[in-house]
């Protein structure tokens, strides 16, 4: 008996399963299925192999598992790249072996996380079981062939100081973020996709006193810090009904009656942004988030455009943003690494905000270096 006819006597079982299996369930009918024909070793092989086509994440199963990954792409059969921390590159000898074969990994992936991938709905976007954010698209949407975008969200926390010692905070930057906390200021973190935003805000909470509440709005559980009185709302999507829906928005207006000491928003990219500058003007100080920019200077028109997208208007964004934020610290991701790049300040400029540096890594003019120091420094 060989292990292909084993899968095959296994993949035929579960077809007629009425939910996607389990890793438990997959292993417990290679088991049964094998008998006593195989020996043990061959039986792991044989369990191993089906998790990872049936329950796990087929071929890429193996990438998902190397140290330090965090992205896991695939571009049609062909075409697989993986980020662990220094930038995308091939993975060599992980193929499908046909556009058919990613369509039913992606098809059966979003089936484990409650959601329905097909034809009629030719994209999705959930959390998995694992730590796992998947996004997936299919043909004709995805000119090339079905195409995979999987994010491993690592659950491990990092302090300041370890991140210091890895190159995330040189200079003084560390010494500027813990007094950003300490005095309660509230500010965002910035930067682009893989710039580090959510390790860095992980790291700023962990240093929160102990005796606050933090509440966390998030839509996939990734902020990790390490504090003893953390209470996590996530997001939901609709189900196959399209009801059901709680959004971003929902949980900071919710998160606003449970006594936060810190409001905290994983991403702010909608119109959670309103509720969010309206709860910083509100006695709750300390809030923060993360926000994708280009670059610190930018933060202003990224938060106009979602205020205004929201029914706020342009005047009343940046009022409301002038009274709410403080600081900007704003990470990039080069050939060295993840980077604090700038500690930027909020700053009226006429009916405007702008955002000017108080400090930069490259030595740079900071024409708001003082005011972030009287900042830090408090009354």
């Amino acid at each position: 008996m060989s292990a292909p006819s084993l899968l095959d006597r296994v993949r035929a079982r579960l077809a007629v399963a009425e939910a996607p299996p389990s890793r438990a369930e997959v292993a417990a009918l290679v088991r049964e299925e094998a008998g006593g024909l195989l020996g043990d070793d061959d039986v792991l092989l044989a369990v191993r192999h089906a998790v990872d086509e049936l329950a796990g994440a087929g071929p890429l199963e193996s990438l998902l598992r190397l140290p330090g990954v965090t992205d896991v792409l695939v571009n049609g059969p062909e075409e697989v790249w993986v980020d662990r921390g220094a930038g995308l590159e091939p993975a060599p000898g992980v193929r499908f072996d046909d556009d058919a074969a990613v369509r039913r990994l992606a098809v059966r992936l979003a089936g484990s996380g409650g959601r329905r991938l097909d034809d009629a709905s030719p994209w999705v976007d959930v959390g998995l079981p694992g730590g796992i954010r998947l996004h997936a698209v299919l043909p004709p949407v995805s000119g090339d062939g079905t195409c995979l975008s999987l994010r491993v969200l690592r659950r491990c926390a990092q302090t300041l100081a370890e991140l210091a010692e890895a190159g995330t905070l040189p200079g003084e930057s560390c010494g500027l973020v813990r007094a950003v906390i300490d005095r309660r200021l509230a500010f965002l973190v910035t930067g682009g996709t893989g710039s580090g935003k959510t390790t860095l805000l992980s790291a700023l909470l962990g240093e929160v006193d102990t005796g606050e509440r933090l509440l966390l709005c998030e839509d996939a559980p990734e902020l990790t810090p390490r504090h003893p009185h953390v209470v996590r709302l996530l997001t939901r999507p609709p189900n196959v009904e399209g009801a059901g829906t709680v959004e971003l928005r929902d949980l900071v207006r919710q998160a606003l009656r449970m006594r936060p000491d810190r409001l905290v928003v994983g991403e702010v990219r909608g119109a959670e942004v309103v509720d969010l500058l309206a709860a910083l003007n509100t006695g709750h100080d300390g809030g923060c988030g993360t926000l994708h920019a280009n670059r610190s200077a930018e933060v202003p028109a990224r938060l106009e455009a979602l205020g205004v997208a929201a029914g706020l208007g342009r005047a009343a964004v940046h009022s409301q943003t002038a009274a709410a934020l403080d600081v900007v610290v704003h990470l990039r991701r080069g050939p060295a690494g993840r980077r604090v790049e700038e500690i930027g300040v909020l700053r009226r400029r006429g009916d405007l905000v702008v955002v000017e540096p108080g400090w930069r890594a490259d030595g740079g003019p900071c024409p708001a270096g003082d005011a972030l120091r009287e900042r830090l420094a408090g009354p």
